[in-house]
């Protein structure tokens, strides 16, 4: 099979911008039916919530690297603490000609790793000490490609666009129920409140919408991971590796301990899709189908 990375690369891209374009419109659709239960037909409500938004973006993007960290209990070490570990890491920066991101150490003995930080000069990579244990240097090389991947294509701001918009219109959506059902708002003193259509969208778009955010913040997370794979076998140069990791991982039934649904996203296999959430929600795409995807680029022709 010839596999192109370019190619990929080039569909995850266009899949990741299509979905948060759907989430900024879903976000849209949220304040107009606000506006519609209020009786507003002003336009003025926009700019605010849409400040409200990104001050709450910017806030999770600039701190994630802190926030994942006490989180997920994760250790920043230096060079003496773990040599080897950081001359694997140096190699694929060389490779990919980015900045050293800083290495920590998760004490917990479920094979998984992590990247965070708002960009590659403030980037942290985590492995879990049971994935330093059970994998060798190539698997690891591969891992390490895998995390320096999210953060070379900027993952870390796009899941934090992805979750805080979606935690946005979950906030925006239960508050407008609850006024519903306690009798607030003003929507028969204005234009537009008394249009029962109207009303019964409105309601529909403030009952689905959180639901729908959640899918799309998982379908965002998902391809971004298909991504990362591609773009850390161009690292590396050797698909083998990260294959072999993954199919370890596959192997292993042990899950992380700070396995929160904020910090999900972040491992390189989810502690929660396999036994807490459904295939709708899972933040990840099946490891069997990256797995396959890896083989296939083993078999296939490498494009530069």
């Amino acid at each position: 099979m010839d596999v192109s990375f370019r190619a990929m690369q080039a569909h995850n891209r266009r899949k990741t911008i299509l979905l948060l374009a759907m989430m900024t419109s879903l976000m849209a659709f949220v304040i107009w039916a606000a506006g519609v239960y209020a009786g507003y037909t002003s336009v003025g409500i926009v700019p605010i919530a849409v400040g409200i938004a990104l001050v709450g973006t910017w806030g999770s993007y600039y701190s994630s690297d802190k926030l994942v960290l006490a989180m997920t209990g994760a250790r920043v070490i230096d060079e003496n603490d773990a040599p080897q570990l950081y001359n694997l890491v140096h190699e694929i920066v060389i490779a990919s000609g980015m900045p050293m991101p800083k290495v920590a150490i998760v004490e917990d003995d479920a094979p998984n790793a992590f990247a965070t930080g708002r960009d590659p000069e403030h980037a942290v990579i985590a492995f879990t000490t049971g994935i330093l244990r059970v994998m060798d240097r190539e698997q690891l090389q591969g891992v390490a490609a895998h995390e320096m991947a999210h953060v070379a294509n900027r993952d870390t701001l796009v899941s934090a666009v992805a979750a805080t918009t979606a935690g946005a219109i979950a906030l925006l959506s239960d508050l407008l129920m609850r006024m519903m059902w306690f009798g607030g708002g003003r929507r028969d003193n204005r234009e537009g409140g008394s249009n029962p259509l109207l009303l019964i969208a409105s309601l529909l778009i403030l009952i689905l919408a959180p639901l729908a955010a959640m899918l799309l913040r998982s379908a965002v997370s998902r391809s971004r991971e298909s991504l990362a794979d591609a773009t850390g076998v161009q690292f590396t140069r050797n698909p083998a590796g990260l294959r072999r990791a993954l199919e370890t991982l596959a192997m292993d039934s042990t899950v992380v301990q700070q396995r929160s649904t904020s910090v999900a996203h972040v491992w390189i296999e989810s502690p929660l899709d396999n036994s807490m959430s459904s295939k709708l929600f899972s933040t990840h795409p099946p490891l069997s189908e990256r797995i396959e995807a890896l083989r296939a680029m083993e078999n296939g022709t490498f494009d530069n």
